[in-house]
């Protein structure tokens, strides 16, 4: 079995300043305010946009991001709508073949110490359901669709979200906040984190809690 810790990747390459012009010349659309533009006018334009809530000009512009989690916070991920998903598929992967290194790959807990009881106790779980499903799939025949039902709950999943900067913003608010699961948290703060800093404006005003920074694995 294989332990792994949960991360991201940012899908697309984007330059932040072409993007916020962009949505800028899309929004002086609207107010017909297009002699207005200069170098560095898409700034306060779209904050100005934000500010007002008129943020279905920033539905202009969409990315991906896949990020590598347990499968509780992918059902999760898939709650937001005007978003696309695609996921790994335990119906038709099986993870008893070659390519899957004969193994399964669960994401490291984060909620107990690696030498705790509770962390042992964790560990032995999922090394239980992880012979049961190479019985299951190598020894007695059974199909990767049927074996699925005792994988554990931890098992890595890879998923891919596309939206849209409008749905991003409601899907940072919603899941950096100090109320969102914490697993869910130690992929979504350092994400938003990065996009503080790759698209200025866009999500300068969701705050990030002191208590995040205890959620930072080292």
């Amino acid at each position: 079995m294989k332990i792994i810790k949960p991360s991201y990747t940012i899908m697309d390459e984007f330059c932040g300043t072409a993007v916020l012009k962009k949505i800028e010349r899309i929004g002086r659309l609207c107010y017909k305010s297009e002699n207005a533009i200069t170098e560095n006018s898409h700034l306060d334009f779209v904050r100005m946009l934000i500010s007002r809530g008129h943020e279905a000009m920033i539905e202009h512009f969409s990315f991906s991001v896949l990020f590598t989690v347990d499968r509780g916070v992918t059902h999760e991920i898939v709650r937001h709508r005007l978003a696309s998903f695609a996921q790994e598929s335990t119906r038709y992967c099986n993870y008893s073949k070659g390519k899957h290194g004969n193994e399964i790959t669960v994401i490291e807990t984060p909620f107990w110490e690696e030498d705790s009881a509770e962390y042992k106790a964790w560990e032995m779980s999922c090394l239980t359901a992880e012979a049961q499903y190479i019985a299951l799939t190598k020894q007695m025949g059974g199909l990767a669709q049927e074996a699925r039902a005792i994988l554990p709950n931890s098992t890595k999943a890879d998923i891919v979200m596309t939206a849209n900067l409008r749905s991003w913003r409601n899907f940072y608010k919603l899941r950096t906040a100090k109320d969102a699961h914490p697993q869910m948290r130690e992929v979504t703060i350092p994400l938003l984190e990065e996009l503080q800093n790759r698209l200025p404006v866009v999500f300068e005003d969701i705050k990030i809690t002191d208590d995040a920074r205890k959620l930072r694995r080292k």
